[in-house]
């Protein structure tokens, strides 16, 4: 087992403090004040690989970055893992929250997850002090007993051996986040000033106001529905103005706009559209984003309650198709590309054990196979009735697909099923590794319960929560495999090389990932892709048949890519 030292870096400066910890949490020597935290890191992971030990990443680690650890316990990350698990889940996760609880003091409430552009808020003197201990709290002293209160909590649930998978998998997560940040995704402004200027004409000259095609389009979107000046943005406005030329929408969401014969249909198509990515990431984006040849995102590992993470803006879970030809790699480099194709379907196969889900799932295009084993070919009913399934659709013309298989994958079926009957009754479910889902809110609960009003809306509510529960199995476990998935990439890409011509992740997306690499170590970034997607495949779901293959690309562009 790696040792286990708990660190605290101080305040300002360059120093902090140091304490070897036994594998119950228990100090196992006095700490050691240290006047260059990095470098005693640094020497102290040349030696023995330990795991640190501290209350949050952004605060304890991203400070000392260009130095790389390889593991660490986060105690913030799996405070809430271990209060989610205990049926306390969304209770303040700050190490001052867990050290109140342990000493039984007023539990301070958590700040909100904002962050400046580029992580700006990290370097500033003023920023909030997120760690929320008592004034005149020592913090290593609460990082130590919060630490061994958590060996002891993980001790006690269910599967502790998955769990522990986990809190590995999310802490890793938290050093590979805070690395993202630091290095950044190649982001060539010149490009993205192009590809801005072809779709919605030259950049403003004065700010908040809208591009000169953009503008165009929403003039040729007035005149093609012949009413009075409206804002396409708003809206009100829009339904009214298609409602005026006998148009009724329930919405201007894209699918509803298709539907609609009219060039004006096409219009506000197009124009919402371009309006998302000028306001998403025009011009005012990449002043604040895109610095210094670098897209740096900022990532909230576990914001999601599925586990997926969130971001704390600039869109670092999404870039446009459209835009992906600013991605480009540095001289020499290259991007290393990688999806899983299947994602959730295959999460499904692994995790009911359904043996001929799994045999369609073992190998190659997974809705092919399913069509030629149960719908007669038919790639469409087949990829639509999985994912039914899946997320609990049961309008229109998808009854008979769902029957065909629960005929056919009776297991994975009952799987998914029983899911959502947990959740209809207000019950909780668990990803593989353990991540619990929330419980229902106390609406929820009177809603459903009391006799007045358990008719149809408490039915409807009840429904709701079942489709909830019966994906969050599936999502869930899929956010563990590629939790799993990012550890053993960033240890494998380590392996390859430590220096400043490092390969190194810079991009992730729920099942995407990206790797910056110099070309000549690509080949074997790609050997490494396919390594810890198999690796990920064995530590969170076992001996299964199922594949979770990768697609990798190695391009120059990112728009290249796909």
């Amino acid at each position: 087992m790696a040792p286990r030292i708990a660190v605290v870096p101080a305040p300002h400066g360059p120093g902090g403090r140091l304490q070897p910890l036994g594998e119950d949490g228990v100090p196992l020597g006095p700490p050691e004040q240290v006047a260059d935290l990095a470098a005693a890191m640094a020497q102290r992971e040349a030696a023995g690989r330990p795991r640190w030990v501290w209350a949050a990443a952004d605060s304890a680690y991203a400070p000392l970055l260009p130095l790389r650890v390889a593991r660490c316990h986060d105690l913030r990350l799996v405070e809430a893992l271990l209060l989610g698990h205990e049926g306390a889940w969304g209770e303040p996760r700050s190490l001052g929250a867990a050290w109140a609880r342990l000493r039984g003091l007023p539990v301070p409430a958590d700040l909100p997850e904002t962050g400046g552009a580029g992580g700006e808020e990290q370097d500033s003197l003023f920023a909030p002090d997120r760690l929320q201990l008592p004034p005149g709290t020592d913090q290593l002293t609460a990082v130590v007993a919060v630490h061994a209160e958590q060996l002891r909590r993980i001790a006690l649930v269910e599967q502790p051996g998955l769990f522990r998978l986990l809190v590995a998998a999310e802490s890793a997560g938290a050093l590979l986040a805070t690395e993202i940040t630091y290095d950044g995704l190649p982001w060539r402004t010149d490009r993205h000033d192009r590809l801005l200027t072809d779709l919605l004409g030259p950049r403003p000259h004065i700010p908040g106001t809208q591009p000169k095609l953009l503008a165009e389009l929403s003039v040729e979107l007035q005149q093609a529905l012949g009413s009075r000046p409206f804002n396409p943005d708003s809206h009100a406005q829009v339904l009214k103005a298609f409602a005026d030329q006998g148009i009724r929408l329930s919405s201007t969401r894209v699918w509803e706009l298709r539907e609609i014969d009219h060039p004006a249909a096409r219009l506000m198509i197009r124009y919402k559209e371009l309006s998302r990515i000028h306001a998403a990431h025009g011009w005012a984006w990449q002043d604040a984003w895109a610095r210094g040849g670098r897209f740096r995102p900022e990532y909230v590992v576990g914001g999601v309650v599925s586990g997926r993470w969130a971001s704390r803006g600039g869109g670092a879970l999404q870039i446009p198709r459209i835009l992906r030809g600013a991605v480009v790699a540095d001289p020499g480099w290259a991007l290393v590309v990688a999806d899983a194709a299947q994602l959730e379907p295959r999460v499904l196969a692994a995790l009911s054990g359904d043996a001929g889900l799994a045999r369609s799932a073992a190998e190659g295009d997974l809705y092919d196979a399913l069509a030629a084993s149960a719908f007669q070919g038919d790639r469409d009913k087949a990829k639509l009735g999985l994912l039914g399934a899946m997320y609990g659709q049961t309008s229109g013309d998808i009854g008979p697909l769902l029957a065909t298989l629960r005929r056919k994958y009776p297991t994975a079926m009952g799987y998914v099923e029983a899911a959502a009957r947990t959740g209809e009754e207000g019950g909780i479910v668990r990803s593989r590794l353990g991540r619990t889902c929330p419980p229902p809110s106390a609406d929820w609960l009177d809603l459903t319960e009391a006799p007045e009003t358990a008719g149809e809306a408490g039915g409807r509510s009840a429904r709701a929560r079942g489709r909830f529960t019966r994906n969050f199995v599936i999502q869930a476990s899929g956010a563990d495999w590629a939790l799993a998935l990012l550890a053993s990439l960033r240890r494998r890409l380590t392996a390859l090389s430590t220096g400043p011509d490092r390969p190194h992740l810079v991009f992730f997306q729920h099942d995407e990932v990206m790797v910056h690499t110099p070309v000549n170590l690509a080949d074997q970034v790609v050997e490494a892709v396919a390594e810890a997607g198999e690796e990920a495949r064995r530590l969170v779901f076992g001996d299964t048949p199922v594949r979770f293959p990768l697609s990798t690309a190695v391009v120059d562009c990112y728009a290249d890519a796909k």
